[in-house]
């Protein structure tokens, strides 16, 4: 009889454990949020990496906290994200920091500057080399926060019209490039200039710039650039390991329930490993695709590298005089990235080197395996 009584008592426990659940997790209000984004539909791994970040939001929220992706132009355009943000027209976007170096050069170290790190040295500095908390002032001074969201890894030096065979050719040529970049390329004689992904092509077409870098092939292939430039040049030593930020107004955040926050946070960290992830997949065949179909791979004349490099150093020092934040974050940045650099030599950069120009066992130019 007792063994029965204690059964009844257990299984009721069990029945009312069922019940209780869900009003526990019904405890949380519904919340719908809207992202702005800074790129266009068309482009599945960017675009994508948004659309990501709300998609498990909602999952891990079991569809409490919704989050509504919005291309670049449906409510403000692709350069007006952290506007946007600031001012709560939207509760979060989705958007590279460096679009923003002109409201503050600073804005620059959450993308990426030239000659930098790559993805791997980049979340190394995010999260354990105090990058996040070396932003975090600038950040909050627009009312936000940023959260890593994405990597595109190392891209290309872009589409230009004409071969680049020394400095001298670079004079005059009018450029689409994103970030402070264009503050070293014009000290090499090019004429910057910044549009959102939508406006590059028609302005490519049209003839209003010579020349526009983008991201890679994937996307670049995509967007059509080798229709309207013959030469493909790389690498874009401006962007080795770009960082892309999912942005929350502060206020919005401070509000948000703290499960929602790390709701938030670790779909965020999911695309920021899903995103360089996919481009590695994806870049490689649509290269072969755009030579195939006329595109020149070119890389920049090493002249060109060393005077850009050598022009980045200067507009660093010119820079830390004019911004407060860049005088801060500056020295502490390059002293992580040089320690980096000195570690990847000795594993990563000897590995790489031998391994991808290996006789035996690297691919061909057809692209067959050769036989060890």
């Amino acid at each position: 009889m007792k063994r029965r009584a204690f059964l009844k008592k257990a299984a009721a426990g069990v029945a009312v454990g069922a019940v209780a659940a869900p009003a526990i997790a019904q405890t949380q209000p519904s919340i719908t949020w809207r992202m702005a984004c800074s790129w266009p539909k068309s482009l599945d791994t960017l675009y994508g990496g948004a659309e990501m970040v709300a998609k498990r939001v909602g999952e891990i929220t079991d569809g409490k906290f919704q989050i509504r992706a919005f291309a670049a132009g449906e409510i403000v355009p692709a350069l007006q994200v952290l506007d946007a943000v600031q001012a709560g027209t939207v509760e979060l976007g989705h958007t590279a920091p460096y679009y923003y170096f002109g409201k503050d050069p600073a804005f620059a170290f959450g993308t990426a500057v030239c000659f930098g790190m790559n993805v791997r040295q980049q979340n190394a500095w995010w999260y354990f080399g105090g990058g996040s908390e070396a932003m975090a002032p600038l950040w909050k001074e627009y009312g936000c926060i940023a959260l890593l969201a994405g990597n595109t890894g190392c891209q290309m030096g872009g589409w230009w019209r004409k071969e680049i065979k020394s400095v001298a050719d670079m004079k005059g040529v009018k450029m689409r490039i994103g970030g402070m970049a264009g503050l070293i390329l014009a000290k090499l004689g090019v004429v910057p200039q910044q549009l959102g992904a939508p406006d590059i092509y028609p302005s490519l077409e049209k003839g209003t710039i010579d020349a526009a870098e983008w991201v890679g092939p994937y996307d670049d292939e995509k967007l059509g650039f080798n229709k309207v430039a013959k030469f493909y040049y790389y690498p874009g030593f401006w962007e080795g390991g770009p960082m892309l930020h999912t942005l929350v107004n502060e206020k919005k955040w401070n509000e948000l329930p703290k499960p929602y926050q790390a709701a938030l946070q670790a779909a965020c960290g999911e695309v920021t490993s899903w995103m360089p992830a996919k481009y590695d997949a994806q870049n490689p065949p649509a290269l072969r695709r755009l030579v195939a179909s006329g595109t020149q791979l070119r890389p920049f004349p090493r002249a060109v590298l060393e005077a850009a490099e050598k022009a980045s150093y200067e507009v660093y020092d010119e820079m830390s005089a004019k911004s407060a934040h860049f005088k801060r974050i500056y020295p502490e940045w390059k002293k992580f990235r040089d320690e980096q650099f000195l570690w990847f030599r000795v594993a990563e950069q000897s590995y790489d080197n031998f391994t991808f120009n290996s006789k035996v066992g690297a691919p061909a130019a057809d692209g067959k395996g050769k036989k060890g």
